[in-house]
């Protein structure tokens, strides 16, 4: 490990890195940044009302049991039926990925037929991002950052979860990958959070010695899986991440991301973050 000075929580909401900014939406209404419309072919010989298909929307950055939850919604299915449905799937996913489809179920807009099936639903999301994560410049760009295409998905996703805008998203990629070259732990939020299954802003120093591989505080390197499912342009950004030698982010306030390679500053930073948070509140 380099001399970094060491994790200053004075309770909560002081991070080195800003928090994962994954949003749980419940029920269909749901917003996507992302709509590639996946085709799927029209029933023929009924009324225009019946040959209507709905529409399935998962946004970028959704967890892989967000997706499944919003699948059974969609087909009206029993609960977990989707997750079950894994087990059948024979999804093409990388060897690395051990069958687990986090970072593989692209965002997307799907449209559903009577006839559309959970594993038929998951193959095409995974068959969408394979055609969009599998370029040459995607295996290109990973093997220059001295990684794998797998974990350029991985990175990704952290870039999806932290980033607080698409500007913010090539720096915050620059941030990981300095990180992960000098053999610093990221000490990603984003990365806690989906080890505690959750999504906020507060982290403890308690938090911080969850037993899990994807606690970023106490394992250096990046998670094993993707934490979330993320879009293109966060993918393009772990591919080609901004020059900069910046080691430590946050978000003051929206609009306001603060990146530094100086520990006071970014002290700082977080000062200025916390007094905002207070008087916000």
């Amino acid at each position: 490990m380099t001399n970094e000075p060491p994790v200053a929580r004075p309770g909560r909401g002081t991070r080195l890195t800003r928090r994962g900014r994954l949003v749980l939406i419940a029920g269909a209404a749901l917003v996507a940044t992302v709509a590639v419309l996946v085709p799927v072919a029209l029933l023929t010989g009924e009324d225009e009302s019946a040959r209507r298909a709905t529409s399935l929307i998962v946004p970028e950055g959704r967890r892989a049991t967000q997706v499944y939850a919003s699948v059974d919604r969609a087909l009206d299915v029993p609960e977990g039926t989707t997750r079950k449905a894994l087990t059948s799937a024979r999804l093409e996913l990388p060897e690395a990925a051990r069958s687990n489809p986090e970072g593989y179920l692209f965002p997307a807009t799907y449209p559903i037929a009577p006839s559309t099936t959970p594993t038929g639903l998951l193959g095409y999301m995974v068959r969408t991002a394979n055609q969009r994560f599998g370029g040459d410049h995607i295996t290109a760009g990973a093997r220059s950052h001295g990684v794998t295409a797998y974990q350029t998905v991985t990175i990704a996703s952290i870039v999806q979860a932290e980033a607080a805008t698409t500007g913010d998203m090539a720096r915050v990629a620059r941030v990981v990958h300095n990180r992960l070259a000098l053999g610093m732990p990221l000490q990603m939020d984003s990365t806690l959070n989906y080890a505690l299954n959750r999504s906020t802003l507060d982290t403890t120093h308690a938090e911080t010695r969850t037993k899990s591989p994807y606690n970023t505080y106490e394992h250096k390197g990046l998670p094993p899986t993707p934490i979330g499912n993320p879009g293109e342009e966060a993918m393009r950004a772990a591919v080609s991440p901004a020059p900069g030698d910046w080691l430590y982010f946050v978000t003051v306030k929206p609009g306001d991301t603060r990146f530094t390679n100086r520990y006071a500053e970014h002290r700082a930073n977080v000062e200025e973050f916390n007094k905002h948070r207070a008087n916000a509140s």
